[in-house]
């Protein structure tokens, strides 16, 4: 198969945890999934009886392809929306994938963070969310330094390089493990369809009956 191959739609999945939850989503809604399992190291990969390519990209990346037309459609979690914060439009809240996005800070340290609170000091935070971060610490009118982070965030914290984390939690085991303490919960986030606003246009139709019977399957 090539990138030329015919298609009537293009839907970027994100890897990681939505992964299994997105690719669920479409085999309950009747698409055909198994192109996504193919073992191949193709950009691309097509469902030939639905005419759908698929682009399996990185969470950040994907409000990114669909901005600037690379697909027409994607999955991401409310807080990549938030975080890449383009030119999307947000079509449906899919009411999956539920996480947080926190603040935490190691468990022998929360008397002197809450203390840096109080007289709204400068503190560091170490996350891979630096939009977010900076428009929740400037809405509290707080000064901060933000370590931007592409890894295991918990890590920052516990070798001391920052005084806190922003980070996503689904259950809070992590924290547990690292032995950090959430300390304010920033937003909460589920699976949102966004669209490249030309495309939802153009392609109206075949983009609404796919949100139609994503949403179908999720009220049965």
């Amino acid at each position: 198969m090539t990138a030329d191959k015919q298609f009537d739609l293009s839907i970027a999945i994100p890897k990681g945890y939505l992964f299994d939850v997105c690719v669920q989503m479409l085999n309950n809604a009747g698409f055909d999934t198994g192109c996504l399992f193919h073992d191949s190291r193709k950009l691309f990969t097509f469902s030939e009886g639905d005419r759908i390519r698929y682009i399996i990209a990185r969470p950040m990346d994907v409000p990114v392809y669909v901005e600037h037309g690379a697909c027409d459609i994607g999955f991401c979690g409310k807080d990549v929306v938030e975080e890449v914060a383009g030119n999307v439009m947000e079509l449906a809240d899919l009411n999956n994938g539920n996480c947080r996005v926190i603040v935490a800070v190691p468990e022998n340290k929360t008397g002197k963070v809450r203390e840096k609170y109080e007289h709204f000091g400068s503190v560091k935070v170490a996350t891979k969310y630096p939009n977010i971060a900076r428009r929740f610490f400037e809405k509290k009118g707080m000064q901060v330094e933000i370590i931007k982070l592409y890894g295991s965030i918990e890590l920052a914290a516990v070798l001391g390089i920052a005084d806190e984390i922003l980070d996503i939690t689904a259950t809070g085991s992590t924290l547990k493990d690292n032995n950090l303490v959430e300390m304010e919960c920033v937003m909460n986030s589920t699976t949102r369809l966004i669209s490249n606003p030309v495309s939802y246009r153009a392609k109206f139709k075949i983009i609404n009956d796919l949100m139609v019977r994503l949403l179908k399957q999720k009220s049965q």
